[in-house]
């Protein structure tokens, strides 16, 4: 007998009313799905760098206005359109960054459906997980195991499916050394992780004790601290057996810099993923010691349907643990204040019922 949940006509939500914010925290309608939509009563949702991101409206991509935020969305489906057969009422599930794609051009085809040029973004163009009832097409949500904490999840759902893809971008194979720069953050913590259950040895950098103190609980093999260190790229690869430097990079830094650096440290015939998404930066490299040095450079943005599925087995295995802070939702323009000033170690998640 399917499940049925009592939905109401008004939520709480944070929106973002004009470009720059903040976020307001007002009452707005809860929608109804569409004929291939879900509405996921969202329990928890984790916050990310690009949430501010377009608060401020610092890409050249356009958001809609007014907005509701939020890419990370860990619930539970309390209703369907009426072509939805691959999700059931009461089934946990996910809203990740790709709210929906069309399914049916060239990228989406070769399982390249976050490259779809009709591609679907939460919290971004379409609304999204900073409100208690969220739309998300079915074919595109995460399918959650109801084993999973909904409150521990809800990072996984972009911070683990983006560091996890990244990862699998990088070619990295295990036994090898990876550098990941902004280790102490939210996508940084769990890079470390996936990174250590898919055989590899993770190198952290970063800036503050406290970051460092929490790379290695986390399993970081090294820790570089780039507020101390005279000299950073000698110190990452002296990290490395042979000081050759690590066979790959994962740039989930939010400011430029960092991005230049990786050239200079990174293995011969090493890949550089490049992931943070610094306002306005540009990615310089020396072309004489790219192709000397065979070096690949590389854009990862977030996961297919598969990696999602891969990244919450990960999760669901217990190989890996989000450190995250919970605040209610009502509060999540301090979290942006907090990201602004550079304090966030973890993840923050936010209770919709708070």
């Amino acid at each position: 007998m399917t499940q049925q949940f009592e939905i109401p006509e008004q939520q709480w939500a944070q929106v973002v009313e004009k470009k720059g914010g903040p976020v307001v925290f007002k009452q707005i309608p809860v929608q109804k799905p569409g004929p291939d939509e879900v509405l996921i009563n969202v329990k928890y949702s984790g916050v990310c760098h690009t949430d501010l991101h377009a608060m401020k409206g610092d890409w050249p991509l356009d958001t809609k206005l007014p907005l509701v935020g939020g890419h990370e969305g860990a619930g539970v489906v309390v209703a369907k359109g009426e072509l939805v057969s691959e999700v059931e009422i009461g089934d946990y599930a996910g809203i990740k960054w790709l709210n929906g794609s069309c399914l049916a051009c060239s990228f989406c085809m070769q399982a390249d459906e976050p490259l779809c040029p009709h591609a679907l973004l939460s919290g971004y163009t379409v609304d999204g997980s900073f409100q208690q009832y969220a739309i998300a097409k079915a074919a595109h949500v995460a399918k959650i195991p109801k084993e999973c904490d909904l409150e521990a999840v809800a990072p996984v759902l972009c911070a683990g499916i983006t560091v996890y893809k990244g990862l699998k971008e990088s070619g990295a194979r295990p036994g090898q050394w990876v550098a990941i720069v902004g280790a102490g953050g939210g996508l940084g913590s769990m890079a470390i992780q996936y990174a250590n259950a898919m055989g590899l040895h993770a190198i952290a950098i970063d800036g503050g004790e406290e970051k460092g103190k929490n790379c290695k609980e986390l399993g970081a093999k090294a820790y570089v601290d780039f507020t101390q260190t005279k000299d950073l790229v000698a110190d990452v690869k002296a990290a490395t057996p042979e000081g050759l430097g690590p066979h790959a990079v994962i740039l989930l830094a939010v400011s430029e810099k960092p991005f230049h650096q990786a050239v200079d440290y990174v293995r011969a015939r090493g890949t550089i993923i490049c992931i943070g998404l610094p306002a306005g930066a540009y990615f310089k490299a020396p072309v004489f010691d790219t192709v000397i040095r065979m070096i690949t450079i590389k854009g990862s943005y977030v996961g297919n349907r598969q990696d999602t599925q891969e990244a919450l087995d990960f999760f669901a295995r217990g190989l890996v643990k989000v450190p995250i802070k919970t605040v209610g939702l009502s509060k999540l323009q301090e979290v942006y204040d907090l990201m602004e000033e550079g304090k966030i170690v973890g993840r923050y998640v936010v209770d919709t019922s708070k």
